[in-house]
């Protein structure tokens, strides 16, 4: 009897031992499946997953995976390390951006500089052709006015005679482009600059059916050579010229003043009530030898030289369309230094011809 007692409560113990270690098991699966693996395994899991395919769709803000998803385990040292390699990676692929754009300046740059070079020797040679009959034509208009003594005649010649004096400035200005040369600076007017150029450029026939509004504040100045200034505007009203209608045409030259850090600075714009500039145009409309931009009518050099003489004196050159149609050609040059405060009015003269 006592055995068989004995037996039976070792049964139960066995019973009893077996369900508990049961219990365990299934609440330690329970606590596995709904607490350890999501937080240390399928968490880490999932946003390394998230993290790849952000690197493979180019997502740069989301590739590095984020401290807090991070476990100090042997998982969470395989994340570091490939969040470092990822970060590593990204950083040389900047880099050889980096190198790239460099190489794409340096480029654009000995493009340009070549263009410079031949340029410059189409310009020297342009000048050193344009010098013999210039000197020529000089030497008739003297002796014409030594022996025609009718007044408009003269006053004729007189034009004739600025003209070819201004034709002899600008060659000189072409052999800037093939060799450095000083030029002296002095303070300009530019209200009196704009009526010296309308002068030239009303040459042209054109110019009888065109109004000229110069609206240039009478103190705006800025330092410069007037010469090199007068090629600018002469290139810009003849722009204008040939764009606006033949009936009805309107040119307006006026100025703004800016003031920046201090510095003042006079906008001088030239618009005009012609077509405008195509758009494919506009980008490109500074460079050499495009056909279809504004000067196409002459050598097509004529905004180029613009551009590299108003960056010589410190300014810029820009190129838009007005809202109301038309062009209109903005150059941005440093005021001269002056003793009175000048403050920019709107006026000036009128011409229609």
């Amino acid at each position: 009897m006592p055995y068989a007692y004995y037996e039976r409560s070792l049964d139960l113990v066995r019973i009893a031992l077996f369900t508990v270690l049961g219990i365990i098991y299934i609440l330690a699966v329970l606590l596995l499946e709904s607490v350890i693996m999501p937080l240390y395994v399928y968490r880490p899991l999932n946003a390394m997953l998230n993290a790849d395919h952000a690197s493979q769709t180019g997502d740069r803000a989301h590739e590095i995976i984020s401290a807090e998803y991070i476990p100090g385990d042997e998982i969470g040292q395989i994340m570091r390390s490939r969040n470092e390699t990822v970060a590593e990676l990204r950083r040389q692929e900047d880099e050889l951006e980096r190198a790239l754009d460099r190489l794409d300046t340096a480029k654009r740059k000995m493009a340009d500089q070549d263009r410079l070079v031949s340029l410059g020797m189409l310009s020297a040679g342009v000048a050193h052709e344009l010098n013999t009959p210039l000197a020529v034509l000089q030497g008739s208009i003297e002796k014409l006015l030594e022996t025609i003594p009718e007044p408009a005649a003269q006053d004729r010649l007189r034009r004739m005679q600025r003209v070819a004096a201004r034709l002899k400035t600008i060659s000189e200005g072409l052999l800037d482009f093939s060799r450095v040369r000083r030029q002296e600076k002095q303070e300009v007017a530019v209200h009196e600059l704009l009526d010296e150029a309308w002068q030239l450029v009303s040459l042209d026939e054109k110019a009888t059916q065109t109004a000229f509004h110069n609206r240039i504040a009478p103190e705006c100045r800025v330092f410069g050579n007037a010469d090199r200034l007068m090629q600018v505007f002469v290139n810009l009203l003849r722009n204008a010229l040939q764009a606006v209608p033949s009936k009805n045409g309107e040119i307006v030259a006026q100025t703004t003043l800016q003031i920046e850090n201090a510095e003042r600075w006079w906008i001088i714009a030239v618009e005009d009530n012609g077509p405008g500039i195509p758009a494919d145009v506009l980008p490109d409309i500074f460079e050499a030898f495009i056909s279809t931009k504004l000067d196409s009518k002459g050598t097509g050099l004529g905004l180029t030289v613009s551009e590299g003489i108003v960056q010589q004196h410190g300014g810029t050159i820009g190129a838009s369309n007005r809202p109301g149609g038309g062009a209109r050609l903005e150059i941005r040059l440093p005021e001269a230094p002056v003793t009175i405060d000048p403050k920019p009015v709107e006026g000036g003269n009128v011409y229609a011809r």
